[in-house]
């Protein structure tokens, strides 16, 4: 699979199928990014599990931090690992080797492995790199649009205001890709300054 870039289809199936995500460096320190996305996922509905042995005996939104992907103790769809891309592969070594595969691997924005993807593609895993469920959630149900960020989503319906509790769809079609001409266009325009 390329992994230069996705089509929306295959993140909204990811995001719409699976129910349970291990979150990989998972910290209670609520100004981190893996915080945010754990607590903005839980709130979409996912069954979320912290993984961190650093933090063992310590709970996130309520949800007992776990060492390792083996403590879970139960099968879970996905696994999002927040780490750097120099401790991937030791992720999906274990993730390999438990009972009952996850679906898919995710590996957060910066997060790149392709040998690591490779290997989990090769056991039937589907793999995103380099990207953010939770900044995919929102781009692909409108979410983020209300608040003033260009979602490149296209709908002739202005998305419902999110209210508490509330799961927008994910099924709104949008421009594959997530790019447009005129942010192609400013970003060569940026790169091209002295």
């Amino acid at each position: 699979m390329n992994h230069d870039g996705y089509d929306d289809n295959y993140i909204r199936a990811i995001l719409n199928g699976v129910k349970s995500i291990a979150m990989v460096g998972a910290s209670p320190v609520n100004v981190r990014p893996s915080y945010f996305a754990f607590k903005y996922l839980a709130q979409r509905g996912y069954d979320m599990i912290p993984v961190n042995p650093g933090h063992v005996g310590k709970s996130l939104l309520d949800k007992p931090f776990v060492a390792s992907l083996s403590e879970i103790g139960r099968p879970v769809d996905m696994i999002d690992i927040f780490r750097n891309s120099s401790h991937i592969m030791p992720v999906i070594d274990v993730a390999l080797k438990l009972p009952t595969l996850p679906r898919v691997i995710w590996m957060q924005l910066g997060a790149r492995d392709d040998a690591a993807a490779e290997k989990a593609e090769a056991a039937g895993i589907k793999v995103v790199m380099n990207r953010c469920p939770k900044i995919e959630y929102g781009r692909l149900s409108s979410e983020i649009s209300w608040m003033g960020v260009n979602s490149r989503t296209l709908s002739s319906k202005r998305a419902p205001i999110p209210t508490q509790g509330m799961r927008l769809s994910l099924n709104r079609m949008s421009v594959g890709g997530g790019e447009t001409a005129a942010s192609d266009r400013a970003a060569k325009a940026k790169s091209e300054l002295p």
